[in-house]
């Protein structure tokens, strides 16, 4: 069966703005599922992130406002980015008692609206050395927050299967680090809700 011409081209520039918006890695295998069913349900999953997106931002509205938050889509899926020092001390790792509420904010979300995807956790720091704090470096320090804030939703509900902790220390930052300003954007913790990533049975080659 032949499509017409007007219409493939239009499934594929579909396909393309969903694969694009959503970061999902799709392998089509003929006979199994149409192109069709896998672009409705690419768009399924990225209007699940986008209506996440819209009930985090009016959770955490006064955050946002503030500027101790940032919620947006990324190519490695939603974003939910705290400054550092709304969550932790100076060069501590211990959750400061204040954070909780806003992180409990996120935990509702993460069990209703995404309760299905999978969510990874990023500390990262500024490129100052570690001087008195204790730590070895600020992969230590990172890598002990972005798992305090692990621990902490797995004790508030989240599924601890779903989740991972990585510590980049200084080496992904999104400021230079040569203001204030900068180095306090660079040190964050990262909440990311991973799109769905699929690939069809029998597929892979051994």
């Amino acid at each position: 069966m032949r499509f017409p011409k007007a219409l493939m081209i239009n499934l594929s520039l579909v396909l393309v703005l969903v694969l694009g918006l959503s970061g999902c890695t799709v392998i089509f295998q003929k006979g199994r599922r149409t192109d069709i069913e896998k672009i409705s349900k690419l768009k399924n999953d990225l209007s699940e992130l986008e209506r996440a997106k819209q009930e985090l931002e009016k959770r955490l509205k006064d955050e946002i406002g503030d500027k101790q938050v940032k919620v947006e889509m990324l190519e490695k899926g939603l974003v939910i980015t705290f400054v550092a020092e709304v969550l932790f001390d100076s060069g501590k790792a211990q959750l400061r008692k204040d954070s909780t509420p806003k992180l409990d904010k996120v935990v509702n979300v993460l069990n209703t609206t995404v309760a299905d995807l999978n969510i990874g956790i990023e500390g990262h720091t500024d490129n100052q050395p570690i001087k008195r704090s204790g730590w070895k470096s600020n992969w230590e320090l990172s890598t002990a927050r972005a798992l305090s804030v692990l621990h902490y939703l797995g004790q508030t509900g989240v599924n601890e299967p779903r989740m991972a902790a990585t510590g980049y220390g200084e080496y992904r930052p999104v400021a230079l680090n040569d203001t204030k300003d900068g180095r306090q954007k660079n040190r964050r913790v990262e909440i990311v809700i991973l799109p769905k990533t699929e690939k069809a049975k029998g597929d892979a080659q051994d």
